[in-house]
């Protein structure tokens, strides 16, 4: 019997992470599977052979998907030749829908299976990608119960398997541990610097947080700052603006976890990250800024009051949004101070991320995704 052949793309940090986890799943449930496509290391790590690493140039925007946009073309086109002359069994898009919605279009229109893991964010950008949808997808995997509401009002073959976070999120070292570990032990508060996982966005989001931090280092001196830093972010870039700023700044590298629910409070930008600081339970504000076309654009398209993960999940701000315009270091500097001194308000917040996991359903999300991919091919 022939061996099963599936295709897959994953264009995000994130997404190349939670295809990965999905690939594991599905190579023990089938050992003998072949897979191929465009992702990045992870997926590398588990065995699929890359055709590029998408998360090499990984971008958001307008913009900013302008500048790559004959490779990203020729990415397109490669990536459907290869499907039609290796004729894999089924298609898995991975988030990522500016690419992968385009690339269900033509799939389809070519005859493939098309299976769609972690939902574009059609609640966000209005309901008519929706109909797009229907048409190109076969199955879509979701990872929060209220998309599969939504896609059913469509007639869209939608399943809930809940949040593969929810399998990822450990920590490792007890808070005793963590802060001997990395001489903190003494530093109070411990603020985690969160600045996404492009290069883009770490330019654009460090300096707006280091800024910050400088405001709340002087009221709080024996403060403790630490970067999280994302791997496939050109490291000089940190070291550069963490060198200039004269702040007790700890980059790491490594323990993102640990880092995450040790910290009293989290500068994050908006993105998966923010669901972490939720599921950890760690009090956080959000901050994003993207160049202005794209900003403009997404002031049109979106259709929710929202943008960070981790308030669209809870249906309420539980963590306060600093955004564009916004994203100043004084405001943002003087909600952390606030947050920080005011106990009653400290505690409400986190009474509010109690409830996160609540939305995100039981362990065990990628092993239910590739069983629903299996039988379904």
């Amino acid at each position: 019997m022939a061996h099963k052949k599936i295709f897959i793309v994953a264009g995000e940090v994130s997404g190349d992470m939670h295809a990965a986890t999905l690939v594991r799943e599905l190579r023990l449930l089938d050992p003998q599977i072949t897979l191929m496509g465009l992702g990045g290391k992870r997926m590398r790590e588990e065995g699929v052979k890359l055709f590029f690493d998408l998360t090499t140039i990984a971008v958001v925007g307008f913009t900013e998907v302008l500048k790559n946009i004959f490779l990203f073309r020729k990415l397109f086109w490669d990536f459907i030749n290869k499907a039609v002359a290796e004729k894999p069994e089924a298609v898995i898009l991975v988030d990522y829908p500016g690419f992968n919605i385009r690339l269900a279009k033509e799939l389809k229109k070519r005859g493939f299976k098309v299976i769609y893991y972690i939902s574009p964010q059609v609640w966000a950008w209005g309901e008519n990608r929706v109909e797009i949808i229907r048409k190109n997808v076969d199955k879509m995997i979701v990872l929060f119960d209220f998309e599969k509401e939504l896609y059913k009002k469509h007639g869209v073959d939608a399943e809930f398997v809940g949040h593969p976070l929810l399998d990822r999120v450990h920590l490792t070292m007890t808070k005793e541990e963590f802060l001997d570990a990395f001489y903190i032990k003494n530093k109070k508060p411990i603020i985690g610097l969160l600045p996404g996982s492009r290069n883009s966005e770490v330019e654009k989001m460090l300096p707006v947080m280091i800024e910050s931090a400088k405001i709340i280092y002087k009221e709080f001196p024996e403060a403790q700052f630490l970067v999280l830093s994302a791997s496939n972010v050109d490291i000089n870039t940190y070291h550069n603006l963490i060198r200039a700023s004269g702040l007790p700044i700890l980059m790491l590298d490594s323990q993102h976890y640990n880092a995450i629910a040790n910290s009293d409070v989290g500068l994050i930008a908006s993105g998966t990250a923010t669901l972490e600081a939720g599921i950890l339970n760690t009090p956080m504000l959000i901050v994003y800024k993207v160049s202005f076309l794209t900003w403009a654009y997404a002031r049109l398209m979106i259709k929710i009051p929202y943008i960070g993960l981790v308030n669209v999940v809870a249906g309420k701000k539980v963590a306060p949004e600093f955004v564009q315009f916004g994203a100043k270091p004084g405001p943002i500097a003087k909600e952390t101070i606030s947050l920080l001194k005011n106990k009653e308000k400290y505690n409400r917040v986190k009474q509010g991320l109690s409830q996160i996991k609540t939305h995100l359903g039981l362990p065990g999300a990628s092993r239910r995704a590739a069983e629903i991919i299996l039988k379904s091919i």
